[in-house]
């Protein structure tokens, strides 16, 4: 028998992975600033792009997951 978890349970370990999503996107978007300090500009900006990219996708799927209908 599978044991159903509660939605807060669900919710909490949605937090623990989705948290990686956080890190990973800020942590590319500091590489991107990283980037245009040491390198050109344009490629910088290029890897905070994507930094903003995964931001959004984590956003996306916080909504699709828990939006609440009333």
């Amino acid at each position: 028998m599978k044991k159903r978890l509660t939605q807060s349970e669900e919710f909490e370990i949605m937090k623990l992975v989705l948290d990686k999503f956080l890190w990973l996107g800020f942590g590319v978007m500091a590489f991107g600033l990283y980037q245009m300090f040491v390198n050109t500009m344009s490629t910088g900006l290029a890897w905070i792009v994507v930094g903003i990219v995964i931001l959004i996708i984590f956003m996306v799927i916080i909504v699709k997951e828990y939006e609440v209908i009333r």
